[in-house]
């Protein structure tokens, strides 16, 4: 049994969440063939006595013939997990796990955790050192200090792989990118700043050791028992003595008087708005402490309005985030076979992090965060955590210098292919779709969950909240609705918005509005009254349309034909436009846009080129370069059809309309989507596969995007509704809360609209 309060929404979510389908986050995954008995006899016996033969003559090849080249130990002994303290080695398990993903999700590089079950160093170094043939790299993680600085330091000694701890370097890489960016912006030499360190723990000593490297001369370092200067014997180790100031200042009150910069790894509170007032002119804030900065940005702000602030929160600009650093850290250094990861490394992934930050955002980013102006500045110094191009600059960058200072056993020397080789490593939709969930928690919303009374909705509406993307508007019964919440696990039932069409005051109002759209078709008074009060989608609809809430998601209880309808007789459409659905099918690599999926069943030639056009943009907010193929059975004009005359057509009329993307058409799925296939018709205006697929019906479409969410092994988003005049969208009966909320959140922030 968990010791966790069941009754804390948010525990029971992370708890089923880790539970659901195959407990934990991780699965293994065969890369090459099993179906036959000739594929088992290669990858086991006989057939891989070969690469053991190789192997044992050469150990270098071990990476052309294993993982090993691709693959990072996660390992902690449990002993400082997260902000919880020593909970033991198994209970850092799931943080490990969690650390495999981001490994996998953001560098393609494939991880497994190992939880070490000692605190004697020598033993925990021992076992490391011992797994050295297993991998390519080794990240610590979780350990508490002092250990953490000797367990490290000796297994790089020992180690002929990179060996990194995370706490301590990735925060210190981030956290230098960002000081760099804000020392630039305003003015200051390195080697004339006064700074500032709050904490002594791992973090904070390696943020100090590399902003030293950086050339910062002039720093004082705190911790709970005041200033570390030259001479204390409190409290006192190697690491700290490292750093101890030839200072008169004793505390930090006194150590921020006329400072420019503060660094904090500490604790909530520690600093006051009078300490911030003592500082030098344009101060530099990285108030990193977690769940809680040492000051907020509104506290610093209201003494100091030339303040440039960073913390570790999402919720405010400039987030230090080591997910910006350690996978593409790994990724270089694994990339060139490094023997470890050395200063010059850090160095070089800092600089990268921070050169990135001043260059322009792409409109594919911008959009997914809300179409924002996110340009260098006060409060952009550092990049967005889900900016699709972090995997091509940090890894160059650390593998160049990995080679510029030996560490490389494998240097390349085509810096473009490699670019190139990373692009694609990733599917930047992914990346685009979580900028839009930040965006979204920057930007909240009142949301419609028209179907209120449904489980499903009720824990997307929790969802909803709970995120930070805004106020779940709940349609329904107020009865069951709070019977659902309570049961849900809500304490806070009185905070949720509940309207019952039935009783609602709103109604009348509703239906003097909806009588004066539909009394010229064919409804009567009574029979909008009716329409209001039992209704669910056309009150959530109303509430939407007359600006009681800003966007509408429904569809778990009735089919999207029906729910379509209900929609349509309170909102139009977009002025000149007409409503079309898309499924986005998102693979590891790749990510194809379907329409029209769900409305348009016989569409005309026209129709389909403005269907085309449409998803292309759709398919640019989400950071893809548009391919698109008109689809049908029939190639080029073989076999002829009777229904192939408005595909063909389509395409003449974009061709007339000088569209700034590729496509072509009419031709076969396997056509669009296989370059073998595609090389049988050289003439073919596509220079890739395929990414947008216009269907030629509504018939072909449905089947085919529902076929495959059922069988293939992809991510499926939608239907996403566009071209309604307001947000609106409908998903699927079989919808999970994720599902919901990912529509809602694209339906926000205005990547489908």
């Amino acid at each position: 049994m968990s010791s966790i309060d069941d009754n804390d929404f948010g525990d029971r979510e992370a708890l089923a969440y880790h539970r659901m389908g195959k407990a934990g986050k991780i699965d293994i995954v065969a890369s090459k063939p099993m179906a036959t008995q000739r594929d088992l006899s290669l990858a086991y016996s006989p057939g891989v006595a070969a690469p053991v033969r190789a192997i044992a003559a050469d150990p270098d090849s071990a990476y052309d013939y294993t993982i090993k080249g691709n693959l990072v130990a996660v390992i902690s002994n449990g002993t400082a997990i997260l902000g919880l303290g020593n909970l033991g080695a198994l209970a850092s398990k799931p943080v490990m796990e969690g650390k495999a993903v981001l490994f996998k999700r953001f560098a393609d590089i494939d991880s497994i955790d190992l939880e070490v079950d000692t605190e004697d160093v020598d033993k925990f170094v021992a076992c490391v050192e011992l797994l050295e043939p297993s991998f390519g790299g080794i990240n610590l993680e979780d350990i508490k200090a002092p250990e953490c600085f000797i367990i490290e330091t000796t297994l790089k000694e020992r180690m002929n792989i990179p060996v990194f701890h995370d706490d301590q370097h990735g925060t210190a890489i981030v956290a230098a990118a960002g000081l760099i960016n804000a020392m630039h912006l305003t003015g200051r030499n390195p080697a004339d700043v006064k700074m500032v360190v709050n904490g002594a723990g791992a973090a904070a000593i390696a943020c100090t050791e590399l902003i030293k490297l950086y050339g910062v001369r002039h720093v004082i370092m705190c911790d709970t028992s005041g200033v570390i200067y030259k001479g204390r014997e409190k409290g006192m180790n190697q690491w700290k003595s490292a750093h101890a100031a030839d200072t008169p200042a004793r505390s930090l009150e006194e150590a921020m008087v006329g400072a420019d910069v503060f660094m904090g790894l500490s604790q909530k509170g520690a600093v006051s708005p009078e300490m911030v007032a003592s500082m030098a002119p344009n101060p530099i804030i990285f108030a990193m402490a977690n769940p809680d900065p040492e000051i907020t940005p509104e506290e610093v702000h209201k003494v100091r309005g030339d303040a440039i602030v960073a913390t570790g929160r999402s919720d405010y600009p400039n987030q230090v985030n080591n997910v910006l650093c350690f996978p593409y850290l790994f990724r270089g250094a694994l990339d060139v076979r490094a023997t470890a990861i050395n200063e010059q490394m850090k160095l070089a992934a800092a600089n990268a992090i921070a050169s990135l930050a001043r260059m322009p955002v792409p409109d594919e980013v911008a959009a997914a965060y809300g179409g924002k102006a996110r340009n260098f500045g006060p409060e952009y110094i550092i990049p967005a955590p889900f900016d699709p191009r972090l995997i091509e600059h940090i890894p160059t960058a650390v593998a160049k210098a990995a080679m510029a200072s030996g560490a490389a056993r494998k240097p390349f020397f085509d810096e473009d292919a490699y670019r190139q080789e990373l692009r694609g490593r990733l599917n930047p939709t992914t990346s685009i779709l979580q900028g839009a969930i930040e965006s979204a928690q920057s930007r909240p919303r009142r949301a419609v969950f028209a179907e209120a009374e449904q489980d499903v909705v009720l824990r997307a509406a929790m969802n909803w909240k709970n995120s930070g993307y805004g106020t779940p508007v709940l349609v329904g019964r107020e009865g069951p609705v709070r019977e659902g919440l309570a049961r849900l696990g809500v304490e806070d039932i009185d905070s949720f918005e509940i309207h019952n069409s039935a009783i609602s005051p709103l109604v009348p109002h509703m239906v003097e509005y909806l009588y004066e759209r539909l009394q010229r078709r064919g409804m009567l008074h009574r029979d909008v009254q009716r329409m209001v009060n039992h209704e669910r989608n056309v009150f959530g609809a109303l509430l939407v349309a007359m600006g009681e809430a800003d966007l509408m998601l429904t569809g778990v209880t009735r089919n999207f034909a029906t729910t379509y309808r209900q929609v349509r007789q309170v909102i139009d459409p977009a002025p000149g436009c007409r409503p079309f659905g898309i499924h986005m099918l998102v693979g590891k690599q790749q990510t194809i846009f379907v329409a029209d999926t769900t409305v348009t069943e016989r569409p005309s030639a026209e129709s389909l080129a403005t269907i085309a056009i449409e998803t292309a943009a759709v398919a640019r907010r989400l950071g893809q370069e548009p391919r698109v193929a008109f689809l049908s059975y029939s190639n080029f004009g073989n076999p002829r059809g009777e229904f192939v005359d408005n595909v063909r057509d389509a395409v003449k009329l974009l061709d007339n309309r000088q569209v700034g993307f590729e496509y072509e058409g009419e031709m076969s799925a396997d056509v669009a989507l296989n370059p073998a296939m595609r090389a049988q018709y050289p003439f073919n205006r596509l220079s890739g596969p395929a990414n947008v697929l216009i269907m030629p019906g509504l018939h072909s479409a449905n089947i085919a995007a529902k076929l495959i969410k059922e069988v293939a092994n992809l991510r499926v988003v939608g239907p996403m509704l566009v071209n309604m005049s307001k947000p609106v969208q409908i998903v699927p009966m079989n919808s999970s809360a994720s599902d919901i909320v990912t529509l809602g959140v694209l339906a926000s922030t205005g990547v489908v609209c």
